[in-house]
């Protein structure tokens, strides 16, 4: 009788957590990142980096931003949410029916019916605008390229600076 429990109370534990999205779809997910232009540097406030386009496998749980660089564009960022969709909604409705109130907290707690959206995240960098005082060529500071004027002092006779070329 005590073995025939046992194996009553295994079938019940693989047939409760057969529906739990934990095991079915698990707690983390592919995640693409692509960007216009290619080769931006990509960053995650969750402390992941790559360079675009990536793919990353990130915990559904929770949702972070996502920030790209690249020498020459402005920076662009977006917000990644993790909601419940679809998969995860079959993985509770799979528990509700197999009777598995512990597999809804474990899905719950470990985001496994989440998903994390956009999926996949395109961000379009902008060209830095040029503008008309960036184009303008720099004003020389050299004061030996600009000639000196020659001005006399209050008690003193104006001398004639030679001229160009001879004594």
């Amino acid at each position: 009788m005590k073995n025939l429990l046992k194996v009553c109370g295994l079938a019940a534990a693989v047939v409760s957590l057969s529906a739990c999205a934990t095991i079915t779809r698990g707690s983390s997910q592919k995640f693409a990142i692509v960007t216009t232009p290619t080769a931006a540097n990509v960053k995650l406030s969750t402390g992941q980096t790559c360079v675009s386009p990536c793919d990353l496998k990130l915990k559904r749980k929770k949702g972070f931003v996502v920030t790209a660089n690249k020498s020459g564009y402005n920076e662009a960022s977006a917000v990644v949410d993790s909601r419940i969709r679809g998969g995860g909604i079959a993985g509770g409705v799979g528990n509700i029916v197999s009777g598995g109130l512990i597999g809804i907290a474990v899905d719950a707690s470990s985001g496994a019916m989440n998903d994390l959206t956009p999926n996949p995240l395109v961000l379009t960098l902008q060209p830095v605008a040029v503008s008309a005082v960036d184009s303008a060529p720099a004003a020389s500071t050299d004061l030996a390229a600009v000639p000196a004027a020659v001005v006399p002092l209050a008690n003193e006779t104006p001398v004639a600076a030679p001229a160009p070329g001879g004594e």
